[in-house]
């Protein structure tokens, strides 16, 4: 139990920063056991089998080697240790404890001296391979993968030899190799970095673009999950379109919404939905660099690969990850590309080359893959249209991505501010009765311009086109129609509106209540008797059964909500009116989850409270 006392007490020593950032790191397989209530059961399940099965995956090769040879010089030392003859004073007893120590191995974890651990890499001497080798044994501290002892030596889980056994790591090697680069093609480096920030910038912009599309479709209508789980194919079709992006990517962007706490599944009297949960509203006050960042942030840490779908299965979409191999695999990639220079469209380096690269930095995770080929080409055109690499290289908002945590998204919201416009605040209003806005919109100007007119076009420049019924949905909402011009005046670029708009305004407001829909099962009245008696002589409205009571006043056999429908739909502009008499304001419906705080930022507070309970338990 040494190895275990020496851990405890080493995370005894953190600050509770430090201890949160571990937890955040060793989010997902600690999530899947009970939460610990003291720092010994945190040890405990940091060394657990099924803990350092999926942490192993995340060692680069220095550390995975130091790791490994640290074990068997812990091994040996135990050995050892067992074969000295018997204490006279403890015999029989002393045998006893030392046999046991070597048929249990968790109690079988001695301290190796930390010399002895650098002799056995060949770092024994000052210089760039032992820098390395100490570099890489800070962070199995930081990991939880080996604490010091007061004496300064080093103990490592005395399952590791188990754990690695089956993997051949080959001789130490302290440096990454790097991808093969095309040859002759120097003089064009300048012209390569400009075209890889521009298609950057350009997916960067489609990406924001989507995602927006994807969560106004599910606010409007939530998607219902199919009783086995995960959305049905008729419901990615669905949302695929409203998007405008294929359906794969579609299944990466809803698995990504829902790691990033922007939707919830909810359970309904119907069944399961997926819908927007308040985070939803806080993202749509955000620029657009920084609505990219939870979303980039998932999916560096997402347990599967999303648009990637086995041979044999049905391509779906939120259903819980169970791929423990893919974040260490797409981060091996992104490092390798790190590590490679921007080559020119068609010269990229080839995927096996890529693959063999990295698996320097993700050695268990990519060489241990038999379908590691395919399966990077999936996580490399994912990686493409979130605009992390471009022409084969990694972009600058890739290389923010990887110097991120869930802790510290600064890199990746600074890159994301420069990389794409901010929001606009004005549109330019037409005559043709369409509002332009060339940019991305603010999210006050959104909310405008979708409350009063149709979304008609994306791009570089967005157009909403304004009818006679998506003014009526304006007024319908409670505003009038002085205000609402008033508004739209004041986003207008140049403080103005032209006459057309000004007139359908006004047109729809005088159309608007001519007569009023009560909820009594329920009445028409309108002070016009002419459009009284033509409502109740419409062939269209035959559906309500309407008959007159009075003059002004026809009932339907329908209820308010069917009746403005049927009236709108024959052409007429109702307003639905309270038992008061007075004007109600219809809402348009929010479809909102509750959060569940799965979120980076989520965990990162959920850990950090952790690590207080700890410390002071």
């Amino acid at each position: 139990m040494e190895g275990l006392d020496t851990l405890t007490r080493s995370l005894a020593r953190r600050t509770p920063e430090e201890l949160a950032a571990l937890l955040t790191r060793h989010a997902e397989p600690l999530s899947r056991r009970p939460a610990p209530a003291r720092l010994r059961e945190l040890a405990t399940a940091l060394w657990s089998y099924e803990t350092l099965h999926h942490t192993v995956l995340h060692l680069d090769h220095p550390r995975l080697q130091l790791l490994a040879a640290t074990a068997r010089a812990s091994q040996d030392l135990a050995r050892r240790a067992a074969a000295l003859p018997a204490a006279p004073a403890a015999g029989a007893d002393y045998q006893s404890l030392m046999a046991h120590r070597l048929s249990f191995p968790d109690l079988a974890a001695e301290p190796v001296p930390v010399e002895e651990a650098y002799r056995a890499l060949g770092a024994d001497a000052p210089g760039p391979a032992r820098d390395v080798v100490a570099a890489a044994l800070e962070l199995l501290y930081e990991d939880g993968l080996a604490a010091p002892t007061e004496d300064g030596a080093i103990v490592v889980p005395p399952r590791i030899p188990q754990l690695l056994a089956a993997h051949d790591l080959g001789p130490f090697a302290p440096t990454a190799p790097q991808p093969p680069v095309a040859e002759a093609i120097s003089r064009e480096t300048g012209a390569v970095r400009a075209s890889v920030q521009d298609e950057s910038q350009a997916a960067a912009s489609t990406l924001a673009a989507t995602l927006d599309r994807l969560l106004a479709s599910l606010a409007d209508r939530p998607a219902a999950l199919r009783k086995t789980g995960g959305l049905a194919l008729r419901e990615i079709k669905r949302l695929a379109k409203a998007a405008g992006t294929t359906e794969a990517r579609t299944r990466l962007l809803l698995d990504l919404v829902l790691a990033a706490d922007l939707i919830a599944l909810t359970r309904t009297p119907a069944g399961i939905t997926a819908a927007p949960t308040g985070a939803y509203d806080d993202w749509l006050t955000q620029t657009p660099g920084e609505r990219l960042v939870p979303v980039l942030t998932a999916w560096a840490a997402l347990w599967s690969i999303p648009t990637y779908t086995p041979f044999g299965e049905t391509p779906t979409a939120l259903v819980r990850g169970e791929d423990r191999h893919a974040p260490a695999l797409r981060h091996a990639l992104l490092k390798a590309l790190s590590t490679a220079p921007a080559d020119p469209p068609g010269h990229q380096p080839g995927l096996s080359a890529l693959l063999e690269a990295a698996a320097w930095h993700r050695p268990l995770a990519v060489s241990g893959e038999p379908l590691a080929e395919d399966r990077a080409a999936h996580i490399l055109d994912e990686a493409a249209f979130l605009a992390l690499t471009a022409h084969g290289a990694l972009t600058p908002l890739g290389h923010a991505l990887l110097s991120a945590s869930p802790a510290d998204s600064g890199p990746l919201a600074d890159v994301l501010d420069d990389l794409l416009p901010q929001p606009l605040q004005q549109a330019h209003f037409q005559a043709d009765l369409t509002a332009v806005v060339p940019g991305p919109p603010s999210a006050a100007l959104a909310v405008l311009l979708s409350s009063t007119a149709d979304r008609e076009s994306e791009g570089h420049a967005v157009t909403w086109r304004f009818t006679p019924a998506s003014v009526r949905r304006a007024l319908d909402s409670g505003h009038d129609a002085a205000d609402l011009l008033e508004a739209l005046t004041e986003a207008s670029a140049t403080a103005a509106l032209p006459q057309p708009l000004t007139y359908l305004v006004q047109d729809a407001a005088r159309a608007h209540g001519r007569m009023h829909v009560l909820p009594t099962g329920c009445c028409i009245r309108s002070d016009d008797e002419a459009l009284v008696r033509e409502l109740a002589a419409h062939q269209a409205l035959q559906v309500l059964g309407l008959r007159a009571i009075a003059p002004t006043v026809l009932v339907s056999a329908q209820p308010p909500a069917a009746t403005l429908e049927a009236l709108r739909d024959a052409g007429y502009a109702p307003a639905l009116e309270s038992e008061t008499g007075t004007a109600s304001v219809e809402r348009i419906p929010r479809h909102r989850a509750a959060r569940t705080g799965s979120g980076p930022s989520g965990q990162v507070i959920k850990s950090l409270a952790l690590a207080r309970r700890l410390l002071a338990a």
